[in-house]
């Protein structure tokens, strides 16, 4: 059968489900006092909850708590949330876009293949994967402006030696996306070399499009392809800050439950979901709760084929992938961020500055709107030492104080209580008899 054909029948089918079937969104201000309640109940389909999600933590939400439930036919989610500063959301406009997003007038149903990923021809795609170094950024941001390439927003994540990016650019001169085959292939080859670096053997990939992905999911798919799940060398995080992820199976029910603790911070759950999803399970429920720093999940997830985790070799390939996908986030090193008017180069300029006083970057997020630059950087020094008060105060002096403000470090990670991880509103079914806990003995060299 011709697959275009395929699909299409299938997105008639969705569009038929949703007409007769169409999501109920309401939004409750007054049964908690500390946060706003958002209901969603919706015809289900595989990775409706990840577009739920995706929506809420894009506008900045915080997920205090939800109650997930997709059992059958039916997707009914609950959801508190608040602001950033831990208020309810009152603001109607705010209010508004959510009824209208995940209400029956919106499109956030459509089919999974497509979600966050349209046309553009504003600006050229870049996504770049390879092995991290020190300087890495300010390689990969000269090449580009040596290449006339302005670059309008950016996301870089590192983890576990590895790098990725996507990265938004225009022509330096047009102010448009970059269309010409030649250029674009020069533009990859010179891109792909730089990721390789004087290693030519090492593994490294250079993606250029006219389509505009989610951007966070994007990284996450990349990371994922790239196995920075696999450990090599030293721990990433240390044992106060290594999130505590289990799997066990319910037999009775043929579920396999997983739990997870960690320290809490924004758009935790986007990264679990976001990982679940790509690796083809499906929630069927799910408790999230947070309490004080720390964060719980626990998740009831079948693969996409039914059946649960079947053995232990991918038992420990579930939890290295969601240790990896929380870990992905976490802002290591001095945060500071840059706000001033864009220009052609801004980018190049900043990051040698940061290679020339022998910091490294380990996030970074690079937006342009209406004319401004507002860029946010984690920086560490390159020797593994803390950063220097003394170097900051250097590169300011360079950039201009109104212009480089530090953030200040991250706060320092507590050790996760040693309370039960089965602290939720499906815990009590651990007592079965049913489960069977499979330990998992993990090596990180």
């Amino acid at each position: 059968m011709n697959m275009s054909f395929s699909h299409d029948m299938d997105d008639e089918y969705e569009k038929f489900i949703r007409r007769m079937n169409p999501p109920r969104v309401v939004i409750d201000n007054e049964s908690c006092k500390n946060a706003t309640v958002i209901r969603v109940d919706s015809a289900n389909r595989h990775g409706i909850l990840l577009e739920v999600v995706q929506i809420l933590t894009d506008i900045n939400l915080i997920i205090t708590k939800a109650y997930i439930s997709s059992d059958g036919n039916w997707f009914m989610d609950v959801f508190n949330v608040t602001d950033q500063d831990g208020n309810k959301i009152l603001d109607e406009g705010i209010l508004d876009y959510i009824r209208k997003s995940l209400g029956p007038e919106s499109c956030f149903m459509p089919s999974i293949r497509s979600v966050g990923v349209k046309q553009s021809m504003d600006h050229t795609a870049i996504e770049l994967t390879g092995s991290d170094r020190p300087g890495l950024l300010s390689e990969v941001s000269a090449v580009l402006r040596h290449l006339k390439c302005n670059v309008v927003n950016a996301e870089v994540w590192t983890h576990n030696t590895r790098a990725a990016a996507v990265m938004q650019v225009t022509d330096e001169e047009t102010e448009t996306a970059i269309t010409d085959p030649e250029r674009l292939s020069r533009i990859k080859s010179l891109l792909c070399n730089v990721l390789k670096g004087s290693n030519k053997s090492s593994l490294a990939k250079t993606v250029v499009s006219h389509s505009v992905t989610h951007t966070e999911r994007r990284l996450h798919q990349m990371m994922f392809a790239d196995r920075d799940y696999e450990r090599i060398g030293g721990d990433v995080l240390d044992d106060r800050q290594r999130p505590n992820v289990d799997v066990v199976n319910w037999h009775d029910k043929d579920y396999s439950v997983v739990t997870i603790r960690c320290k809490d911070r924004p758009k935790l759950l986007f990264d679990t979901v976001c990982t679940l999803t790509d690796m083809d399970y499906v929630v069927f429920h799910a408790n999230i709760d947070t309490l004080g720093p720390d964060s719980y999940q626990e998740y009831y997830i079948r693969h996409l084929d039914g059946s649960p985790v079947k053995s232990d070799a991918e038992r420990q390939r579930v939890t290295q992938c969601l240790e990896a996908a929380i870990e992905r986030r976490v802002s290591e090193g001095l945060k500071l961020e840059l706000c001033t008017t864009d220009r052609v180069g801004l980018l190049s300029d900043v990051t040698r500055i940061f290679r020339e006083n022998s910091l490294t970057v380990t996030r970074a997020e690079v937006t342009t709107k209406a004319g401004k630059a507002v860029n946010t950087f984690y920086v560490r020094d390159a020797s593994g030492y803390p950063v220097d008060v003394k170097t900051i105060d250097s590169i300011r002096q360079v950039l201009g104080q109104t212009i480089l403000k530090v953030k200040g470090n991250p706060d320092d990670s507590k050790p996760l209580s040693q309370e039960s991880p089965t602290r939720f509103l499906f815990g009590g079914l651990f007592k079965s008899k049913s489960f069977v806990n499979f330990s998992l003995v993990r090596s990180y060299s």
